[in-house]
């Protein structure tokens, strides 16, 4: 056999397997998968990732040491009732501080999500630093990957070779984009994410919400969370829908 012929029916073979394993993913998200509210298998030491996830993340942190760098896991998988705390902290930290309640959910989603529409609920999404580098008290803001911040250095290294390992920044700093702020340490393994936000989009978000008890509950009427599903949830790096 020719070896251009042989690269060919290998190239077939494995783009078969690749869309085969897709739509496997697709069919074995259940709706508590999806919003955090299962027991998935996850990996990982100080951090948990889907098994995928967490072995392609494994190379790229090997990858990075080579280069001075120490990836710091910050984030990982959160659970339900892991993201719950945090809306709650929020919305009583917001409101207390003189916000009404829309103005404090608006808050809120400027930088975290409602529970239940996490990506951090599927294992497959990591908030991640330089642990080499000099740690911020503010560890997680944007200034801090710019300019001469102390993960500088490391943003750029990722933005050159983060995507050859499967993952991509979620929430670019693209002019016209809407929904959830810049956030350059937020990262999303695009192999597994990809499909599961496709399956997650196919639930009821609105009947979802709407049913949840959660502080502020109350306010989420269509049209808000209509748009919260458009502009937070899929407005996000074209390389990852």
């Amino acid at each position: 056999m020719l070896r251009r012929d042989f690269m060919e029916i290998s190239a077939l073979g494995a783009l078969g397997l690749s869309l085969a394993s897709f739509s496997i993913f697709q069919s074995e998200f259940s709706k508590d998968d999806l919003m955090g509210k299962g027991n998935p298998s996850l990996y990982g030491e100080g951090f948990k990732l889907r098994k995928e996830a967490y072995e392609a993340f494994l190379k790229m942190k090997a990858e990075a040491s080579k280069s001075g760098f120490k990836i710091k896991v910050v984030s990982s998988y959160r659970n339900y009732a892991h993201q719950n705390r945090i809306w709650e902290r929020k919305y009583k930290r917001f409101t207390a501080d003189g916000l009404s309640p829309i103005d404090a959910i608006k808050k809120i989603i400027e930088y975290s999500t409602i529970p239940g529409t996490s990506r951090h609920h599927w294992g497959t999404d990591i908030d991640i630093v330089d642990g080499n580098a000099r740690q911020p008290k503010g560890l997680l803001l944007a200034e801090n990957f710019e300019s001469d911040g102390p993960f500088c250095k490391f943003k750029e290294w990722m933005d050159k070779h983060a995507n050859s390992f499967g993952f991509y920044l979620v929430y670019t700093d693209k002019k016209d984009r809407k929904g959830f702020k810049y956030e350059p340490w937020h990262y999303s393994y695009a192999p597994l994410s990809i499909p599961m936000l496709k399956a997650y989009q196919k639930l009821s978000i609105i009947e979802e919400l709407k049913k949840a008890k959660l502080l502020g509950s109350s306010f989420f009427t269509d049209d808000f969370i209509q748009k919260y599903s458009i502009e937070n949830i899929s407005d996000i790096n074209p390389e990852l829908l």
